[in-house]
């Protein structure tokens, strides 16, 4: 591989050479495939040699040991690089320079490092309460998403109590639990503070039930009041659906994905992670059908897979889907080449909203989700049906739709006056 970016046999005898060598190697390797430009390659290629000269001149005989001079690196770059008078944001930037590419090879290279990448989040109070994630997963039946959503709001309980130095759960008490509510309270929305004290409520009864509490304080937690139906739902008309779908560049791969996936999201109400979850064997083009796995409810939906929709994911498929052995539908523009998560598909459909300038509260996937719905109650469908077919777990969830027949208050808006 390194022959097809270095023509002198010279420079790859040189890399080679180096004790990090067939570390660069495979990490070339991994560049190519995931699609860098050849520039990336030849700017990384010599920094890495760098580090490697580096890390033997310091003693480094192993990748973990190597590993533990990252940050020395960085400096040691940065005082090579950095001009006098080189401002402080410009002296961060060649530090991060140098940095990733050699945290990005190592991570490759050996798999229990984490340094600069995306660190997992902890799971919090392991020491106490080792068994609650287990309890999730398998008495609850809860998915990962479901999961990260507990552990979450209780890695901030825990920063809370080690904010107060409460050093043990068995020092918990109903005004330590009121003080964490209150504090949270003002950093959240009236749904996320429902969430926190759900998820508070039912880690104190496992601590209980499994002893490590003596009490069930998850009485002390009071759920916020909320009022079902307060809200309306955020959707738009049809009419901004149309401006917004004409705003995208087709003629970019971005353009072409994106396309494909507004078109999912607002044809058939799905959700940001299902639109995430696709994979190519989801589609059956034979039958012209859609299938959607893994929804909220458990379930998974078989679509009718409509002409507009299909026609845009082959022009993606076709004309933009990187070639990959990795089943996902959609995939990040840029290298390395990774599936879309559902935060950037809302992200996505956020940025075009905007672009379209239409103002909407939390503008992103649900919009569109909302629209669709909402299309489907001015048509006249069910309740029934319409759950069915966004894949609501209740039918509750589809009963706030009904206070927004659009169409019909319109015609008594503008009625002929009759008396009522």
């Amino acid at each position: 591989m390194l022959e097809r970016y270095f023509l002198k046999p010279q420079t790859v005898d040189r890399i080679r050479g180096n004790w990090l060598g067939s570390a660069i190697e495979r990490y070339v390797e991994w560049l190519d495939q995931e699609g860098y430009a050849v520039r990336n390659v030849y700017r990384r290629v010599p920094m890495l040699c760098h580090f490697g000269q580096f890390t033997q001149e310091h003693g480094a005989q192993t990748l973990a040991q190597a590993a533990a001079l990252v940050d020395d690196f960085a400096q040691h770059w940065l005082s090579e690089h950095a001009k006098a008078g080189t401002s402080k944001e410009a002296r961060g930037k060649i530090e991060e320079e140098a940095r990733n590419p050699v945290n990005q090879m190592l991570r490759l290279v050996l798999p229990e490092h984490h340094g600069g990448g995306r660190h997992p989040q902890p799971e919090p109070f392991l020491a106490e309460a080792p068994g609650f994630f287990a309890y999730l997963r398998e008495e609850r039946g809860l998915k990962e998403t479901s999961v990260r959503h507990y552990r979450y709001y209780l890695n901030r309980f825990a920063a809370f109590l080690a904010r107060q130095e409460v050093t043990s759960l068995k020092q918990l008490s109903t005004a330590i639990l009121a003080a964490f509510v209150v504090d949270s309270a003002p950093e959240l929305s009236p749904s996320s503070r429902r969430g926190l004290c759900a998820v508070l409520k039912v880690f104190l009864r496992h601590c209980q039930r499994e002893q490590i509490l003596a009490h069930d304080l998850s009485q002390a937690v009071e759920m916020p009041q909320a009022y079902r139906l307060a809200e309306l739902p955020r959707s738009i008309g049809w009419d901004d659906v149309r401006r917004m779908l004409a705003v995208v560049d087709r003629r970019t791969v971005r353009g072409r994905r994106d396309y494909a996936i507004l078109l999912l999201l607002v044809t058939y109400g799905l959700r940001a992670h299902e639109v995430a979850s696709l994979t190519l064997d989801d589609i059956d083009w034979q039958r012209d059908r859609l299938q959607v796995p893994e929804r909220k409810a458990g379930h998974w939906t078989a679509y009718p897979l409509a002409s507009v929709v299909g026609t845009a994911i082959l022009e993606y498929l076709q004309h933009g889907r990187p070639q990959t052995a990795d089943r996902h539908l959609f995939f990040r523009t840029l290298a390395p080449r990774l599936p879309l998560r559902a935060s950037a598909i809302s992200q996505s459909a956020g940025f075009y909203l905007r672009q379209t300038g239409i103002t909407v509260r939390r503008a992103g996937a649900h919009t569109l989700r909302h629209t669709c719905v909402q299309r489907l109650v001015d048509a006249e469908f069910s309740l029934k049906a319409i759950g069915d077919y966004v894949g609501h777990r209740s039918p509750s969830s589809t009963e706030i739709y009904a206070k927004v027949a659009t169409e019909a208050l319109r015609e008594v808006a503008l009625g002929d006056g009759e008396a009522l």
